[in-house]
């Protein structure tokens, strides 16, 4: 590497990327996302002997939230130079090994066997990234380690192999509804911040409808969070069109022709192109390897790899089909839900026209109420699954199941939402016994309990404004 840079050059980038060596109040932005509040949780306890791993799709904050914390870590007492921060798909740190960048960092800035925090930002840049952070972990109790990662960071086999019991994984997705309403600095209802969504059937009449008075304001931004997503920079932005603009440079482009090149080795860009273009058009769409493969004129192998790359990329969610009381599916066939529904628009050019399309936003609106549903239930780590019977065709669109739960989510995000004896909700409910289940409408008027005769399950018809927003606001108490 001496041929290449030296010493004066490298010592130049990590003084450029940790302005809070030599500046005392270096600004970070005010507005912090829940990964904040839950990584901080982690670093706070004295044994924690792991790595955290901030997970997540590109622009969502995640850079930021390492940024907050050297913040914090300063205020709260750390010496300024014990707070060290690398961006490792930098042209200078990418042909530097870790081990040599924290060699010159000791050497020169902090020394060596003093209490430091490490953020490592794209960590997957870092050739060996897996070992180096493992030998850190287990020989130098002395660092505190934040990673953050958009691609193939995440995979498990991956972490399985290197670094068992030496990881904590921190998803970051798009914003809630409720961080969208938080950033934007919008007047924020005064609601009852301990409501769960569950607490909803035990409610009266009386209490939904203040409820839906108290929420009422939302309506108009959460059309405007259905169209342009979570996405922090953008969730700011009043034009809609620069808005997607900047979501198909920054999160499409990107990952499918710089990380799926870079990382993932993928040649034939323009068929992973056209494959994430068909699951905009059909988010929330079960996607038949074979026809899809037809399709877009590759193999079913290829289209079954490239979803499974995208899903890796924090692009995609994919929900695999549950059978009745645990019988199995003899020829499971998986749907797949693009993690942010902005995205989709963002690609397709869909404006404020599409608010009119009743169709498309009961795709956006499913979209939305899935990436609400991970979030929220992630600590449990529950099978997420959806369930349809192939003779009659009825489905549930999403299911979430623990030892703890089950619970079942219908979105009907149209004028008027009934819930019927032979519906998919209805019939699935009854056949697995749930005490409880989830019809999402669209109308603040469909909000409230209903029970079938001859069943005991009580379904909540929640508009799904209501729900989103208090599965974020209910969020925020997991790491309280």
């Amino acid at each position: 590497m001496r041929d290449l840079f030296d010493l004066e050059e490298i010592l130049q980038v990590l003084n450029g990327f940790n302005p809070w060596w030599t500046q005392p109040d270096v600004a970070v932005p005010a507005f912090r996302r829940l990964a904040f509040h839950a990584t901080r949780s982690y670093l706070e306890k004295n044994d924690l002997r792991r790595a955290i791993l901030l997970s997540g799709p590109r622009r969502v904050g995640k850079t930021t939230v390492l940024q907050q914390l050297a913040r914090q870590a300063i205020d709260d007492g750390s010496e300024a130079r014990s707070v060290l921060y690398l961006s490792l798909d930098h042209p200078v740190l990418k042909l530097l090994s870790l081990r040599k960048i924290l060699a010159l960092y000791h050497a020169h800035i902090h020394a060596v066997g003093r209490p430091a925090l490490l953020l490592l930002d794209e960590v997957q840049y870092a050739a060996d990234w897996q070992t180096e952070v493992k030998l850190l972990v287990d020989h130098q109790p002395d660092y505190r380690i934040v990673a953050t990662g958009s691609a193939s960071v995440v995979q498990k086999d991956q972490l399985a192999e290197s670094g068992t019991g030496r990881w904590l994984t921190i998803p970051v997705p798009t914003l809630s509804f409720y961080e969208f309403i938080h950033i934007r600095s919008e007047a924020v209802p005064a609601i009852d911040e301990t409501i769960l969504p569950t607490d909803l059937f035990t409610m009266s009449g009386a209490d939904l409808l203040r409820i839906a008075s108290q929420l009422r304001p939302l309506l108009p931004l959460f059309d405007r969070y259905l169209l342009t997503g979570g996405f922090p920079e953008t969730a700011r932005q009043e034009d809609i069109s620069f808005s997607q603009r900047l979501l198909r440079e920054d999160v499409v482009e990107r990952v499918l022709k710089r990380d799926m090149t870079s990382l993932f080795g993928v040649r034939n860009v323009n068929d992973l192109e056209r494959l994430f273009l068909y699951v905009c058009l059909h988010t929330g769409n079960i996607l038949a390897h074979n026809t899809l493969a037809r399709d877009l004129g590759t193999s079913a192998a290829t289209v079954a790899n490239y979803l499974e790359l995208l899903r890796s990329a924090n692009l995609l969610y994919c929900l695999p089909p549950a059978g009745l009381s645990g019988k199995k599916i003899l020829r499971a066939r998986n749907k797949y839900y693009l993690v942010d529904a902005g995205l989709r628009n963002a690609v397709l050019l869909r404006g404020e026209q599409t608010l009119l399309r009743p169709d498309e936003m009961g795709m956006i609106a499913e979209t939305t109420v899935l990436r609400h549903l991970y979030a929220y239930y992630y600590r449990d780590t529950p099978q997420i699954v959806y369930w349809r019977d192939a003779l009659t065709e009825k489905e549930v669109d999403i299911i979430v199941k623990s030892p703890a739960y089950h619970l079942a989510f219908e979105v009907k995000y149209r004028e008027k939402a009934n819930i019927e004896a032979k519906s998919g909700l209805a019939i699935y409910s009854a056949a697995e016994r749930l005490e409880t289940a989830y019809l999402i409408t669209k109308q603040e008027t469909d909000f409230g309990v209903t029970e079938l005769p001859g069943q005991a399950t009580r379904f909540l018809r929640v508009p799904a404004h209501v729900l989103c927003y208090l599965l974020g606001q209910a969020e925020r108490m997991l790491w309280g």
